[in-house]
């Protein structure tokens, strides 16, 4: 019986750059042609936008990867949700008005920011009739989204995959399967708070990192024998070194607002990581007859391989904060949210800018050449040939983001019969 190996891909906004460095580092290691080396991937918030990236395109997985980088490489802040001053005053007006007035704008979920852009280029970047085919011909063996359902507080996996992968029940966590799209897509990757819930049937869900206290429990469940994580939270020995050398200053609101983003997208992984290898060493000291006794003969040894950040990615946030625009730099800048140190964790989620983004994806290359050996043995390539070597910059092939037209160039266009696309 042949190993099944899935790939887990984290939440954690524009932190997610990083997780497509890793893919193309992966992409040289791996022998050249090689087309999808995970039959079952999983993705949350961010890391679904990857996820379906990889899987919703045909193509060698170098392709892919260029594909994904370039994509990311290229987007502003726009290009995801609407920046200027009067949509989000628009919004955070909705929200204190709905406070006062309980039931207002029912109709609609309520954010401070508007990522209709972010759907606009979702609907163009993943080729979603791919994923069905991909299916069918046995290249992928399942795909899931994780998302919140704010109903019920479940953890919601949606999966699309072949006959034999069942749904499942188990304490707030569920897997559903179903036919992925982008509501999918927009419902895992809804940042609390500051992106609109999405309804899917009857149900309005968020960000899945929200409740996600076992992250790779879905690729399990999917059937994967060997986990390939990406995680976005740097080492954590290297943090604490780094932490220690910081000014010790009052926590600034973005400060604050980073710890809790780092609560809600990177310790759930690291926790559940932890317990993944406890049950390993427990496992691999019993007999099938003791496991059989003890009433889990179905759990199996599953091997993981992580790759994560060498560097603080708040510390580089920092140094490109003039990325920002105007608008939300001013705004950061008279609430004390990018004075001083340890400022950079809510900007690490929210800097969707090319410059910061195309050094994550640097990172993410390096971290993952370093860990070339590992990754062969991984695999079961040890002493194999890795693929000619690539850098993860830009290329001159493959999607590059446009910022989205206004409601009067659309008019326009429409008029004229041009087809819009920002890809």
């Amino acid at each position: 019986m042949s190993i099944k190996t899935g790939l887990v891909l984290s939440g954690g906004g524009a932190r997610a750059a990083y997780q497509v460095g890793v893919i193309q580092a992966l992409a040289e290691i791996l022998p050249e042609g090689t087309r999808q080396p995970f039959p079952i991937i999983t993705g949350t918030s961010a890391g679904a936008i990857n996820a379906l990236g990889l899987a919703g395109r045909p193509g060698t997985l170098r392709y892919r990867a260029r594909v994904l980088a370039n994509l990311w490489s290229s987007l502003e802040s726009e290009s995801i949700y609407r920046t200027d001053s009067l949509a989000v005053a628009r919004n955070a007006f909705d929200i204190f008005w709905s406070l006062i007035r309980p039931g207002h704008s029912r109709q609609r979920a309520l954010a401070l920011l508007d990522n209709s852009p972010l759907r606009e280029l979702l609907e163009e970047a993943v080729h979603f009739t791919h994923i069905e085919r991909a299916v069918a011909s046995g290249e992928i063996e399942a795909i899931g989204l994780t998302a919140m359902n704010y109903s019920n507080g479940n953890s919601t996996t949606f999966f699309q995959g072949q006959a034999h992968v069942q749904a499942w029940t188990r304490a707030r966590r569920l897997g559903i399967p179903c036919e992925l799209g982008v509501e999918h897509l927009l419902a895992s990757s809804a940042l609390p708070t500051l992106f609109p819930a999405t309804r899917i049937d009857d149900h309005f869900y968020g960000d899945g990192a929200l409740r996600q206290s076992r992250p790779l429990s879905a690729a399990i469940h999917l059937g994967a024998d060997r986990l390939f994580i990406i995680g976005v939270s740097e080492n954590l020995r290297k943090r604490n070194i780094e932490d220690k050398n910081d000014e010790v200053v009052p926590p600034t609101i973005s400060q604050v607002l980073g710890q809790m983003l780092n609560g809600v997208f990177l310790d759930s992984v690291e926790a559940d990581l932890e317990t993944l290898h406890r049950v390993n060493a427990l496992v691999a000291n019993r007999s099938n007859r003791q496991l059989d006794k003890a009433g889990v003969a179905d759990i199996r040894l599953i091997d993981t391989l992580t790759i994560s950040p060498s560097k603080s990615l708040a510390s580089i946030a920092r140094e490109y904060i003039d990325e920002l625009p105007s608008s939300t730099r001013r705004f950061l800048t008279y609430t004390g949210s990018i004075r001083g140190s340890g400022s950079g964790g809510a900007l690490s989620y929210i800097l969707f800018e090319p410059g910061y983004c195309q050094r994550l994806l640097e990172l993410g290359y390096d971290d993952a050449i370093a860990k070339t050996e590992q990754i062969l043995e991984f695999f079961d390539l040890s002493g194999a040939r890795t693929g000619r070597r690539i850098h993860p910059r830009l290329e001159t092939k493959g999607p590059i983001v446009h910022k989205p037209l206004n409601q009067m160039q659309k008019t326009w266009y429409r008029l004229i019969g041009k087809p819009t696309r920002r890809l």
